[in-house]
């Protein structure tokens, strides 16, 4: 006879397994059903998009000013030091021979002083610290000896400062490193977006720019009122004549420029020496906090961070070196959150 076996039922771990599949299969078949295409971003978007990506790089960039600024600033401090301490080093050794040719003056004679002796092999500082000691010394011998003990005070300060100095300075080093990659990044990052968008869409958003910016100088030039100082007025004409010149991160004329850098160069045309970020522009003159109250030739100062500086144009324009991709012109007061002025 046929045995009848009974089929044999599945493990109820199967079963959930399979019910889980099921389920998820369903889910994933509705979302596909009800998910739209992904669409291209628009123009206005990726513009918005880069924008914000550009300043990004910008604040990075003045902090790679920043930095710069500071290395430089520390290597000459570092070349001053070691040229004192070479030359301190020089004095210290001719003050030795000095007290040297004096004792061989005394042997000579037969009148070495002892104490001559007891300096030429132990530390000058402990010598003098013995008062019988100081009496066997002439005049002469004595006001060597303290300068001797001074020049070797100062050369160990002066080393110690170099020392520290040059451990600031890698310190520097590695965050201007750090600036540079992060500048890169985001300008990477803008150009990816740029590339997404076509040959007429990429010509259409430059001539909106272009058209705004002529805009924007048509209404700075229909304005009146004098600059804020003959040194200012100065500066803003030095700003205006390099109007087309490209926005170059870290570049300060007289060819490129970037924000704060427009600001310095056209200030020093001027004969005027300010700080080189736009963070210590801020603070380089005399603060005006009513837009009512600027005047031409001001500084005016963007953002929270005070990361984006240009000169006020008059008529509630600005003219300063935007950002990548773009050249020194005018634009509206309105188009980034103003801060303040600074009064030159």
């Amino acid at each position: 006879m046929a045995s009848h076996r009974r089929p044999k039922q599945p493990s109820r771990a199967r079963v959930t397994v399979l019910t889980t599949a099921a389920a998820a299969a369903v889910v994933l078949s509705a979302n596909a059903a009800n998910a739209a295409p992904s669409e291209k971003p628009s123009v206005d978007e990726v513009k918005s998009q880069v924008d914000k990506l550009q300043d990004e790089a910008e604040q990075a960039s003045e902090k790679l000013n920043g930095a710069t600024e500071k290395q430089d600033k520390l290597q000459k401090e570092i070349d001053t030091l070691q040229d004192n301490v070479a030359r301190g080093q020089q004095e210290l050794n001719d003050l030795r021979d000095g007290l040297g040719s004096m004792a061989t003056a005394q042997y000579r004679t037969g009148a070495i002083d002892p104490s001559v002796q007891l300096f030429l092999s132990a530390d000058p500082d402990d010598y003098l610290d013995k008062a019988s000691t100081m009496d066997q010394l002439s005049n002469q011998q004595v006001e060597t000896l303290k300068e001797v003990q001074e020049k070797q005070r100062a050369l160990a300060q002066q080393r110690s400062e170099a020392s520290e100095k040059l451990k600031d300075l890698a310190a520097t080093r590695t965050e201007l490193a750090k600036n540079k990659k992060e500048v890169q990044a985001k300008l990477a990052e803008a150009n990816t977006l740029l590339n997404t968008l076509t040959a007429a869409e990429q010509a259409a958003l430059d001539a909106k720019e272009a058209q705004a910016s002529t805009a924007a100088q048509n209404a700075a030039l229909s304005g009146s009122g004098a600059p804020a100082s003959g040194r200012a007025g100065s500066a803003y004409a030095a700003a205006q004549s390099v109007i087309g010149s490209p926005y170059v991160y870290g570049a300060s004329g007289p060819s490129s420029f970037d924000c704060s850098g427009l600001t310095s160069w056209a200030f020093a045309q001027a004969g005027v020496s300010i700080p080189r970020t736009s963070q210590e522009q801020a603070n380089a003159g005399t603060r005006i906090y009513s837009q009512s109250d600027l005047q031409v030739g001001d500084l005016v100062i963007f953002y929270d961070d005070l990361h984006h500086v240009g000169f006020y144009a008059g008529n509630g324009q600005v003219l300063h070196a935007p950002r990548s991709g773009t050249v020194v012109r005018y634009e509206s007061i309105n188009n980034m959150p103003f801060q303040f002025g600074v009064r030159i």
